[in-house]
């Protein structure tokens, strides 16, 4: 009683005397009010609600969203993350359909699908995934689509059926160091997410692959360093660093909140490292800017080009990536 009395008073005090730079304005104008509508109307879920994105308001009020597919219950409990727990209900073979009309009706360039973790189904969601992904393809063809995936218990066919479908990015997070992952996440396994992205690389060099690491768990600023150098030997591109805030009492505590100068030079150490592209800062999530993360020819999704077009830009893209918004800009 008396250590969850002391846990309890520290939780208090630290969301009190949270940084300024981590404080949120909520504006809920008329784009934030349609998007709801839109989400509702059609029976669909985001991750910006489900796992409480600090970035709601203004990536809603900009009209882009996470869709969040395969329902909104989740077989594993990671430490970090709000997302309801438990057994989930069957899968709607219709909810493909239902986000490509959401993509319609929200006008989107570029949209980004995830999933919460189905370890109940063969396939860990997979062909939802590659029916949501040809869905949109077919209602808007020039939209460039991001997938944010599950580790699939480490079935490779079902990662196959995913990249077959062709995405422009292929997003898999490994959110935490090495040291801390079993920790931090429930029944994923670092080098489980690190052999996903090789294999993804490997079957689609053309296809962009992602991920991202969440810092204030415990790190050490080395151990971020090293967790860089393992993404980049399995050749990710993309990389984004952000500020892990405790969703309730009941998830893992702060340990140490990051300065907007650390983040910057975080970003820094990644693109000396040849990450394409760093999005770094204290509110920056997977899906943060995801729309100009992606790195596009003359605005057109890399995947609707020629191939050979498509693998000059692919060739260039150190030099041709979207340039990161300043530090304190949200």
């Amino acid at each position: 009683m008396e250590k969850r009395r002391i846990r309890d008073e520290a939780i208090r005090e630290q969301a009190k005397n949270r940084p300024d730079w981590l404080k949120v304005q909520i504006r809920t104008g008329p784009n934030f009010k349609d998007l709801k509508n839109i989400m509702r109307g059609r029976s669909l879920h985001t991750v910006c609600e489900e796992a409480r994105c600090p970035n709601i308001y203004e990536c809603w009020e900009h009209r882009t969203a996470t869709f969040m597919i395969l329902g909104d219950v989740c077989t594993r409990a990671c430490r970090f993350c709000a997302v309801t727990s438990g057994r989930p209900s069957h899968v709607d073979l219709m909810e493909p359909a239902r986000v490509a009309d959401a993509v319609v009706a929200m006008g989107l360039q570029h949209v980004v699908v995830t999933s919460v973790a189905r370890d109940d189904l063969e396939d860990g969601g997979a062909s939802i995934f590659a029916a949501t992904i040809r869905a949109i393809r077919e209602r808007v063809p020039n939209c460039g689509v991001e997938v944010l995936i599950p580790d699939f218990q480490g079935n490779w066919d079902a990662l196959r059926v995913v990249m077959d479908a062709s995405p422009d990015i292929l997003n898999h997070n490994v959110e935490t160091v090495r040291r801390l992952s079993d920790r931090v996440r429930s029944k994923a396994k670092y080098d489980r997410s690190l052999e996903l992205l090789r294999r993804a690389k490997e079957m689609r060099p053309d296809i962009r692959t992602k991920s991202s690491i969440m810092v204030g768990v415990g790190e050490t600023f080395e151990e971020i360093l090293e967790t860089m150098d393992d993404l980049r030997a399995v050749r990710v591109d993309i990389l984004t660093i952000g500020q892990y805030l405790q969703p309730t009492k009941r998830h893992l505590m702060v340990e140490k909140f990051y300065t907007p100068t650390e983040f910057l030079r975080l970003r820094g150490e990644g693109l000396q490292r040849g990450f394409a592209h760093v999005e770094s800062g204290p509110l920056v999530r997977s899906s943060y800017h995801a729309h100009q993360q992606v790195l596009r020819a003359n605005g057109v999704p890399l995947q609707s080009l020629p191939a050979e077009e498509r693998a000059r830009h692919l060739n260039d893209a150190p030099e041709t990536a979207v340039e990161p918004v300043q530090e304190g800009r949200r």
